[in-house]
């Protein structure tokens, strides 16, 4: 009778171990198919929820672009008679070129908003070439600096001339992205793909040119994203 007793007990024990197993191994699968299922949920809420409005380091937002109507790249750009028209990438120049009275608009949003952010002067609007801050007129109570004398005595004598380009002579990139020190309009240099970016001194475009990758991501938080894919040929 023992023996019997025993082997029930041994019996019932192993019946016990094999439940108390299944019943672990459910309890398992349950809890990784409910983290599989926040995570799915997490996932596909943060795809619907709207990406916030970039800003630049100073706090202001990006308007958008008057083609494809998302925020703009302060790297593509393209001059008019009434100042540069912004584009969230190159491939919406184009469009705007064939038909830039349609975008009127949408353009003039663009220059309203541009408006708040801060801007500095980079080249002459008689010359073309980079300006030197001593060499300076005041124009309606702004600043207008020249790459020399003569090119400031030539807009003097013809203002009316060099009006028009006086909307196209401004970056908004305000610091070096390799120092964070102000930009000098005297030094500049191009990136991979052909944007112009300015520095502090003429030590920093060497080293943005052996490390583009590196220092990208202060411009970009000026506003500017580097197309660093591509090569200029």
């Amino acid at each position: 009778m023992r023996c019997v007793r025993r082997r029930r007990r041994t019996v019932l024990t192993r019946k016990g171990k094999f439940i108390m197993k299944r019943l672990g191994i459910i309890v398992i699968l349950v809890g990784i198919s409910t983290l599989v299922m926040t995570l799915i949920g997490a996932y596909a809420q943060s795809r619907n929820a709207p990406k916030p409005t970039p800003r630049t380091a100073s706090g202001h937002e990006l308007p958008n672009c008057p083609v494809g109507g998302q925020p703009i790249n302060l790297a593509v750009s393209t001059a008019t008679d009434d100042g540069p028209v912004f584009f969230c990438c190159s491939g919406c120049i184009k469009k705007f070129k064939a038909d830039p009275k349609k975008l009127a608009g949408a353009v003039a949003d663009q220059r309203k908003a541009l408006a708040a952010l801060p801007r500095v002067q980079v080249t002459c609007p008689v010359s073309g070439e980079p300006v030197k801050t001593d060499v300076f007129i005041r124009v309606k109570g702004n600043k207008v600096q020249f790459c020399c004398r003569n090119c400031r005595a030539k807009y003097e004598k013809d203002p009316a001339k060099y009006g028009t380009n006086l909307t196209n002579i401004y970056t908004y990139q305000m610091k070096c992205p390799v120092t964070g020190k102000p930009i000098d309009a005297q030094v500049s240099a191009e990136a991979p793909a052909g944007e112009i970016v300015f520095f502090c001194c003429k030590d920093c475009p060497d080293k943005f040119r052996m490390e583009p990758e590196r220092f990208s991501p202060k411009l970009e938080e000026q506003g500017f994203r580097l197309d660093l894919a591509t090569r200029k040929p």
